[in-house]
């Protein structure tokens, strides 16, 4: 837990290296954090028994559960920016009290989905594109991840105060604790005691309290810099509305993700059955696993920006934009080229039902095309959550996903009548239009502010 820098002061050493030393960590964290469900994924689909149908039924519980994901956003990744800015300026105490706000946020939210799910799940699951067929086994999953909403809210959103302060290594470590209960307790739970999907449900809500456990002995211990504090889980309106006004952003990003699963679960349940919402179920686990390190130094470099920012080193934040850029656009075109060259390799990790391999490799070629472009998406949006611009943030989440993706799989598949395809199709189309206009809007605007700012006397470092 020990870190090199007790102050954690971000405009003094090298941007390149600060910035990878926070998101190195911050990346292998989130990689680790998405094997919760992936892990459950490639067990469930890898059952010697129904592991199609299981792994499709997992597949449309994944719009709950990216609703859950947005409300973490909303009350605890929306702390984060200010919390750094904040501390950047050197008010502790207001830190502090971003911290106990977003915690008690976190945990009411939590307690509210749990019954709104359990209480609505039958019908928005068959709303999501479930068939009779499929519905048993997401029914199952879904009932027993509920009843954990609010150690999934806690690890999610209360990590974001680890990293935010310096700590990235000790953020690392709370995400692969859970993970690695995870991986151990999969295998027990499926197979072992023979409990299938329930099984790997259950092993995901332990996993999860086990990191909730230990973030919050770690933000309540005396090596925390910004405590969680009893006093400070009082909510006080405007700071909970700035919290809010900042995390919706990162709201609605995950809350178009769960509406675009919703309407590529259904469409394609309407032209091409559960086959094909097997086949989107495996596409989004392997597109989940290998965006994270683009997102991860994109979003780690987030406590880095806002600091610099706080504290007048424009300049630095010139250079962090940059490098954040290049970084996630080599990296992207790389892992392109790969998934092009071996579609089989990846498809297989989650299924290798010969039925849904043929029907997945000819989708994943246009499923995946200019999947680079998501890199500028990536880096503007970060740019513009780090420094406190919620409003650019949430204009541009709205629109790759909300106005872009959703009504484009409807206009490709029934106007155009390219079926399936044309679901498959939406996607590389908004990472072009969407992320091109966010991260050239984003130099539009960041660009001559810094400019000017530090012409008034910024720190030139």
């Amino acid at each position: 837990m020990n870190e090199k820098r007790v102050n954690n002061d971000f405009t003094q050493g090298s941007v390149y290296r600060t910035i990878l030393g926070m998101s190195v960590p911050y990346m292998m964290a989130q990689i680790v954090n998405v094997l919760y469900n992936i892990v459950d994924r490639i067990y469930i689909g890898l059952t010697p028994q129904n592991a199609t149908l299981s792994l499709t039924g997992l597949g449309l519980t994944l719009p709950i559960i990216s609703a859950i994901a947005a409300f973490s956003n909303l009350f605890g990744t929306g702390g984060a920016p200010l919390c750094s800015i904040a501390r950047g300026k050197k008010d502790i105490g207001e830190a502090e009290a971003i911290i106990g706000n977003s915690f008690a946020m976190l945990v009411t939210a939590g307690a509210v989905l749990t019954v709104l799910g359990l209480i609505f799940k039958r019908p928005l699951l068959y709303a999501f594109g479930a068939s009779d067929a499929t519905f048993p086994y997401a029914d199952a999953y879904l009932t027993i991840y509920l009843c954990g909403s609010v150690f999934v809210m806690i690890s999610l959103g209360m990590n974001s105060y680890i990293n935010s302060q310096g700590f990235p290594r000790v953020g690392m470590l709370s995400v692969c604790l859970g993970a690695v209960c995870n991986i151990i307790l999969d295998p027990v739970f499926i197979f072992g005691l023979d409990m299938g999907v329930r099984g790997a449900a259950l092993a995901t809500v332990i996993s999860q309290a086990a990191a909730a456990t230990w973030i919050l002995r770690f933000l309540t211990g005396k090596k925390c810099i910004l405590k969680l504090r009893v006093k400070n889980m009082r909510l006080q309106a405007r700071r909970a509305a700035r919290i809010c006004t900042m995390g919706t952003a990162g709201f609605v990003m995950a809350a178009t993700n769960s509406m675009v699963q919703v309407v590529c679960n259904a469409t394609l349940q309407t032209y091409g059955g559960d086959l094909y919402v097997g086949v989107m179920t495996v596409f989004n686990s392997i597109r989940e696993i290998l965006q994270l390190p683009a997102s991860g130094i994109t979003d780690g470099s987030q406590p880095f920006l806002g600091y610099n920012y706080g504290a007048g080193a424009y300049e630095r934040v010139k250079k962090a934009i940059r490098f954040i850029t290049t970084a996630s656009v080599s990296y992207l075109t790389v892992v392109w080229f790969f998934v092009y060259q071996f579609p089989e390799f990846f498809i297989r990790i989650f299924n290798r039902d010969p039925a849904l391999v043929e029907a997945a490799v000819p989708a994943l070629h246009i499923q995946f095309m200019g999947f680079f472009l998501m890199a500028f998406q990536f880096s503007g949006q970060a740019v513009f959550v780090g420094l406190g611009k919620s409003k650019n943030a949430i204009f541009f989440s709205l629109l790759r996903k909300a106005v872009i993706v959703a009504p484009l799989i409807l206009f490709l598949t029934s106007v155009m009548g390219l079926g399936v395809n044309g679901v498959f199709m939406a996607e590389p189309i908004s990472n072009l239009i969407g992320g091109l206009a966010c991260y050239l809007t984003m130099l539009a605007v960041v660009w001559p502010e810094l400019n000017r700012k530090k012409k008034k006397g910024g720190n030139p470092v």
